[in-house]
């Protein structure tokens, strides 16, 4: 995985003149694109006043996860504990939402704006114990450059 070409690309996804939603959709298609093990590739954002989380754009097999109650699921941890969370083994986890059998590993990392978190990127891999120090970067890169179109 080369970040710095991938970090680039982003950049440029960023500071194009598309709406903020299609921008996200570019990010999710670039990503489930360019890194051969990143299944799905999605965002969720709270939702409004209410404490869950609600699906945006996102790349990759349909999903009945469209709203997550805070607290359940990898995601809706993320939301509560504002942490990133990596599961290399989703058998593992107790409280793990199974969005399809082929999903083997999951990535989030939450976007924060003025410190706030509002949302996260979440990544889906049919790969087990796939994920490393270099996707955490990378996302969270991607992150805070997400954050500026909030």
């Amino acid at each position: 995985m080369n970040t710095e070409v991938l970090s680039k690309e982003i950049d440029t996804i960023i500071a194009n003149k598309e709406s903020k939603e299609n921008k996200l959709q570019a990010i999710c298609d670039y990503l489930e694109s360019e890194i051969s093990y990143y299944d799905w590739v999605g965002f969720y954002f709270i939702n409004g006043n209410k404490q869950e989380l609600k699906l945006a754009q996102y790349t990759g097999e349909e999903t009945e996860h469209t709203i997550i109650p805070f607290g359940k699921g990898i995601c809706g941890q993320v939301a509560v504990s504002n942490k990133n969370f990596v599961v290399q083994d989703v058998t593992e986890q107790d409280n793990y939402i199974s969005c399809g059998w082929k999903v083997k590993s999951e990535i989030v990392i939450p976007i924060f704006v003025d410190g706030e978190n509002i949302g996260q990127i979440d990544i889906d891999s049919h790969t087990a114990n796939t994920f490393t120090e270099k996707d955490e970067e990378l996302l969270e890169y991607i992150c805070k450059q997400v954050a500026t179109l909030f």
